[in-house]
């Protein structure tokens, strides 16, 4: 059938997703369409489909024409679903009541939609006054039958959230806990009017929402609650703890991890370990931190990590999604690039892309951003970085040439093993959202050997990024400026000078680093030139790719060229011959081209060597 193509190359000619293709080809929306066994033929003179809408396309309540805004920062449930375009992530709820375990913690990365998801749960589950099936009666899981919708408003919820709790030191730590805490309860006041419940344990209630609790009274917090919700209501009680570990990474990276530790773990027994008034728990964090103790004893935890295939289309959005994401919007051909900056990661077997990302994309008129890197601290890569030894450092350059590498995962790991264990930093990266992992194959003891890679054009970024930050102190604005006036003025012997005293002055750790890290150190020191050249790095010309170059945005302006070299221990001959291979390499693989074919002249070219705090530099123009 030479007239006939096949829904891939339709997909090529049109731009659509192939699974759009297909499901128009089957609701008869595609003219002359035939299905040939499993696959679909397509008349080749067919034009593009202009339909943009699809079965159940989301519309607002006020008119149907009316495009839908993107629920940017929304976590309620109740108002992402019905005032916003909502992904719907309702199967959910059938999924977990097809297992039912007792205690549920997801870990995924920050702003994956944990708690919109947590907040579904709540909004589902939970007893009240007002009548919450409006809200899932247009979704999917209504459509699973009364076996399901019984459970819908049923119990009394606890619901907590620690996403907000970022402090220095552990006793403003704990005055917000008390706070968080004490809102709950304070929301359930209708028990300091239950018959059910002895006055006693009224004055126990009243002091925790009135947040006078002490540290042991603060800790039976879970214990408590679901002890008077299920006397008074007569079902237990719903447990849902949102980003239980934001506080456990600040302890980390601020000093008071023992403390806040230790208090997590008697919160998180009272309420979820053989707790008789316990209908069900669900906890979202990054990482499992199962090691710590804070579970301990907990066997009717269940874990779904990253790679885990259960409730893996859940956080983030699948490709499908994302299509139609696309068609509504109507940026069907923005799908390659959308792909290139936020696809990329995997959680289980599914393809998932940052929902944040997407949305914020399509809020500002689909203008590829970085915009993940700014929704939180990016202190664990930060760490990664200060205490990377050589091997990480090249690794990590691999990364952001592309490759990936194969190495043990542990999704257990916790804070403290990146400083005692730096190979830990793989699982980090993986289980923050800085890693993507393939092909994994679990070990007899629960860990996974994967492949590693960086997932997208975001994500890079980022790297990039976090490797410039952490020069901010190293490089001063006068040691800036001297140098770009040495490289202005194609001067080694003054710039030789100034990187050497900017490495006597720096950390002793210097003499331990290759490469990547005064690799690192240029790009940082070339970003000052920001208003006046373009400045890449890795990229190809001629016949390699060179280190960095500096393209002149202005035609009076000298096109720069670096290669850099790093050996240890090498005497000052040695040092002098590295570098002027460094050189000769600029030469020989012609990394000019790119400056050469666009007019720019001259061309200063610099081949640096280093070997701990020594530097030498030869230079061509």
């Amino acid at each position: 059938m030479t007239d006939m193509m096949s829904v891939k190359e339709a997909s090529e000619k049109w731009g659509i997703f192939d699974t759009r293709i297909t499901k128009l080809c089957r609701e008869g929306k595609i003219p002359g369409a035939q299905k040939h066994g499993k696959a679909w033929l397509i008349p080749k003179n067919t034009p593009r489909p202009t339909d943009k809408r699809y079965k159940n396309q989301p519309h607002s309540e006020t008119g149907e024409d009316q495009i839908l805004p993107l629920p940017i920062g929304i976590t309620k449930y109740q108002i992402a679903s019905t005032q916003y375009y909502y992904v719907d992530k309702t199967m959910m709820i059938k999924d977990f009541l097809d297992e039912r375990p007792m205690v549920s913690l997801y870990t995924r990365p920050r702003r994956f939609g944990k708690t919109l998801n947590m907040d579904m749960l709540k909004t589902f589950f939970e007893k009240a006054d007002e009548d919450t099936s409006i809200f899932f009666q247009n979704r999917a899981i209504w459509k699973c039958g009364e076996k399901y919708r019984s459970y819908q408003g049923r119990f009394p919820v606890i619901f907590i959230t620690f996403k907000d709790i970022k402090f220095d030191t552990w006793d403003k730590t704990f005055e917000m806990l008390k706070s968080t805490i004490g809102n709950e309860f304070s929301r359930h006041s209708e028990l300091l009017n239950s018959s059910r419940c002895s006055d006693f344990e009224k004055k126990c209630f009243l002091e925790i929402a009135e947040r006078k609790a002490d540290l042991v009274s603060l800790s039976g917090a879970l214990a408590l609650l679901s002890k008077l919700l299920y006397q008074h209501h007569g079902e237990k009680a719903i447990i849902i703890i949102d980003e239980y570990d934001v506080p456990i990474q600040q302890g980390h990276s601020k000093g008071f991890y023992d403390e806040v530790v230790d208090f997590m773990r008697n919160l998180f027994s009272g309420g979820l370990k053989d707790n008789p008034c316990l209908a069900y728990g669900f906890l979202t964090g990054i990482l499992r931190v199962a090691k710590e103790s804070i579970f301990s004893g907990l066997n009717n935890l269940v874990i779904y990590s990253i790679l885990d295939e259960k409730y893996s289309t859940y956080f983030g959005f699948t490709r499908a999604e994302v299509e139609q994401l696309a068609l509504y919007y109507h940026a069907e051909d923005q799908l390659k690039e959308l792909c290139e900056w936020y696809d990329g990661y995997r959680f289980g077997n599914t393809e998932i892309f940052n929902p944040w990302s997407v949305i914020n994309y399509f809020n500002i008129g689909c203008k590829p951003r970085a915009f993940w890197q700014s929704t939180g601290s990016n202190d664990i890569i930060s760490e990664v970085i200060s205490n990377a030894n050589e091997e990480i450092y090249e690794r990590l350059e691999k990364l952001l040439q592309g490759d990936k590498f194969l190495t043990l995962i542990d999704t257990g790991v916790i804070y403290p093993q990146i400083q005692k264990n730096p190979s830990t930093i793989y699982s980090f990266l993986l289980v923050a959202g800085y890693l993507k992992a393939e092909n994994a194959a679990i070990s007899p003891n629960g860990d996974f050997m994967c492949e590693v890679s960086i997932p997208n054009k975001e994500i890079k970024s980022v790297y990039n990024k976090e490797v410039l930050q952490k020069l901010d102190s190293i490089v001063s604005p006068s040691s800036a400026v001297a140098i770009q006036e040495a490289i202005y003025t194609n001067n080694p012997e003054k710039l030789q000078v100034h990187l050497r005293n900017l490495l006597i002055r720096s950390a002793s750790s210097f003499d331990t680093v290759g490469e990547l890290f005064f690799h690192g150190l240029f790009l940082g020191i070339c970003a000052m030139f920001d208003d006046q050249y373009y400045v890449t790095s890795n990229r190809e010309s001629g016949e390699g790719r060179f280190d960095i170059q500096l393209m002149p945005k202005a035609s009076n302006r000298p096109g720069v060229l670096f290669e850099l070299k790093a050996q240890k221990s090498l005497t000052d001959e040695q040092l002098e011959k590295l570098a002027q291979s460094a050189l000769s390499q600029i030469n020989e693989k012609s990394y000019d081209t790119e400056m050469i074919t666009r007019g720019v002249l001259p061309v200063f070219k610099f081949g640096v060597a280093f070997s701990g705090k020594h530097v030498e530099i030869c230079t061509q123009s």
